[in-house]
């Protein structure tokens, strides 16, 4: 009875099993019919996307890869020696200044390299050189994930020595994705015509190391006298770490930097074994000096000319200059994205055979040097570098057409070593000569005018004047002639700092600093200051009748055939209302009539202008115009100390007067417009 029962039992299990079978079965179909589908859909997406990508872009990349083999097709050795050679000419179009890079004269073969450069350049440029056929392919996937992590801004490289080397040759250094897909393909190509060591010959010879030097001989025999054959260890790494980034490790402006890269490429070879511990601990502890004697003096024409040129260049590639961010990381971000162009594009100066048209006057440009050098000339003292202590920095503008005509960035003197260009890049307290840009001028768009009665006196939290004098009730025009601290000061705090500032960052003053917004600032108390470039074209605006025009000494751009890249193209804006300008423009005639310029009034031609001296007289100022010229000139020490006597009137007004009624002959007898 068990055992039927048993039987039946199992029966019944079975006919279950059965049952559920065809269900199992079912199940398993869909999930199978269900992932062909999905995967014929993706295989469907997958082909759309290359039919749409190469739709899109297909035709583009074939053409981009056949100029890249065509290109590299009509390459020889000779074209990793060549250089074409950027030519400066004055307002006349007579030449004043060839930029090349002489990488013939420095050229050296493979065979001659050491063995220790090579190492420290694959080591830290491109560990698998021998490897790839020049792209690291992983590598430019790591650069995409990080390029989509950080929302489409360009992070982290991924360029072989073989991307780098057609990247110098043939290509600009735009940061575009076009740009990176043409050095791909050139890359490739080059790797199919010429060996690995043809390759490492090229690249050592046209990489960049910074102040216009190409190659890693040119480098060697200009920062340390003598071929890279006969430096130490050291010296060799150390010239390796600055092409990685020829701003950031520029061994003249951040030796620091230069240093630590340095040392961190000997760890790596240190720990590759390419070096051993020996080796390691001299090199790494060797200091680094430089043969100054053979680095290359630019001028001051050639300096200023070369900076213009790279800023109008960097605008061309679309460049948006800022001066105001919302916090350091803006401003940082901002800074390293400048420096990178502007790098990128000084390299350009060197090989790009460009032409480029001035405004530079000679003639007027040695006049104001011999009138900077003549009025200094009893100050000899000289600090440790042998560079004059007392120092002087001018700028003159054409105001027809709002370009600089000549720069003097300090005393002509014989030194070795790189020249400062105080006119453009430093930054210093100007003093009362900042009050028409930042206080009068506002005020008179905003209903006073030089009738207006003003109070002159001491009051809580005040300045004082000049002398310690106030003289109650007096015209804001006799407040302006005798430069009141407490008027400016009132003025200024019934404006704001906020709207009183706002002007200079109209006019691109570059070093407003958040700590200005106070009432200091009307009198020329800035954390860092302003720059004569800049003061000479914002008191040219008051002299445009409010129009400001950027301050630039290029008049043109052509490459090297001839065709036009930046063109004669004058912009401006209107920063003051035309009235309060002209209105501005008498009451500084009025300052050179009876005021406190009333020494320095021209012989020949009208002038408006404004004294400016910083506290304990270590700055001077002077900046003046006629309806032709505007000059401003800057008197004081590199590291800012008292200068006994020194004030707006004195050394830089009689520079200004010296050098304006020289250029401003008899007859130039043009008036300013009535307000």
């Amino acid at each position: 009875m068990d055992y039927k029962n048993s039987k039946e039992k199992e029966k019944k299990q079975i006919k279950r099993k059965k049952r559920k079978a065809p269900h199992k079965a079912s199940l398993s179909a869909v999930i199978k019919t269900t992932l062909q589908v999905l995967l014929l859909l993706l295989l469907i997406t997958i082909a759309v996307g290359i039919i749409y990508f190469y739709q899109t872009f297909g035709k583009e990349l074939l053409e981009i890869q056949a100029a890249a083999r065509q290109t590299v097709n009509a390459s020889t050795p000779d074209t990793f020696k060549d250089t074409e050679t950027s030519l400066v000419y004055d307002s006349d179009g007579i030449l004043i200044s060839a930029l090349r890079a002489e990488k013939d004269v420095y050229y050296i073969n493979y065979e001659d390299i050491p063995r220790e450069a090579i190492n420290a350049m694959l080591v830290s440029e491109d560990r698998k050189y021998l490897e790839h056929e020049g792209v690291d392919y992983i590598a430019n996937i790591r650069a995409l994930l990080a390029l989509i992590k950080n929302k489409g801004e360009i992070t982290q490289g991924a360029s072989t020595i073989t991307q780098q080397l057609a990247r110098n040759v043939f290509l600009t250094h735009e940061v575009t994705y076009e740009r990176k897909t043409k050095e791909i393909f050139l890359a490739i190509e080059l790797e199919k015509k010429y060996s690995k060591f043809d390759i490492l010959e090229y690249y050592f010879n046209n990489i960049y190391f910074a102040n216009g030097y190409y190659g890693i001989q040119a480098a060697s025999y200009e920062y340390f006298g003598k071929s890279i054959t006969g430096i130490s260890l050291s010296q060799l790494v150390f010239l390796c770490a600055i092409p990685n980034n020829p701003n950031l490790y520029n061994p003249v402006t951040n030796m620091d930097k230069a240093i630590a890269r340095r040392n961190r490429i000997l760890e790596q070879m240190l720990s590759d074994g390419m070096i051993g511990q020996e080796d390691y601990n001299k090199a790494v502890t060797e200091v680094i000096t430089l043969e100054q004697g053979g680095l290359d003096k630019k001028n001051y024409v050639e300096t200023y000319v070369y900076h213009s040129a790279i800023k109008d260049l960097m605008k061309k590639q679309g460049f948006m200059f800022k001066n105001q961010f919302t916090n350091e990381e803006d401003k940082k971000t901002y800074q390293e994205a400048y420096d990178d162009l502007y790098y990128s594009i000084q390299q350009d100066l060197f090989r790009k055979g460009y032409r480029i048209y001035t405004s530079i006057d000679m003639s007027k440009q040695r006049l104001l040097q011999e009138t900077v050098n003549k009025h200094l000339e009893g100050y000899k003292e000289v600090n440790d570098e042998g560079i004059y202590k007392l120092q002087a920095a001018s700028v003159c503008i054409d105001n027809d057409t709002g370009r600089v005509v000549a720069i003097v960035g300090g005393r002509e003197q014989e030194v070795t070593g790189y020249t400062l260009n105080r006119a453009y890049q430093s930054f210093r307290q100007p003093g009362s000569a900042i009050k028409p840009l930042i206080v009068y001028t506002p005020s008179f768009e905003r209903g006073y005018t030089p009738d207006t009665i003003v109070v002159d006196e001491k009051f809580q939290g005040g300045p004082s004047n000049a002398g310690n004098s106030y003289s109650g009730e007096m015209t804001l025009q006799r407040a302006i002639e005798v430069s009141k601290n407490t008027i400016a000061w009132k003025l200024f705090d019934e404006l704001s700092p906020e709207v009183g500032l706002s002007y200079l960052l109209s006019m691109n003053f570059a070093r407003i600093h958040s700590n200005d917004y106070f009432p200091a600032a009307s009198l020329g108390g800035f954390t860092i200051g302003v720059s004569p470039l800049e003061m000479a074209a914002a008191y040219s605006t008051l002299g445009n009748n409010g129009l400001y025009r950027e301050p630039s000494c290029i008049v043109k751009i052509t490459d090297a055939q001839g065709n036009e890249i930046i063109g004669d193209d004058i912009e401006t804006k209107r920063i003051y209302k035309e009235n309060a300008a002209l209105t501005m423009t008498n009451s500084l005639i009025g300052v050179m009539d009876k005021g406190t310029a009333r020494s320095l009034r021209l012989d020949n031609t009208i002038s408006a202008g404004k004294t400016g001296t910083s506290n304990d007289k270590k700055d001077g100022w002077f900046v003046g115009y006629t309806p032709y010229y505007t000059t401003s000139v800057w008197v004081g020490y590199d590291l800012p100390q008292t200068v006994d006597g020194l004030s707006g009137s004195t050394y830089p007004g009689a520079i200004w007067k010296d050098y304006m009624n020289k250029i401003h002959k008899a007859g130039m007898n043009k008036t300013f417009s009535k307000p």
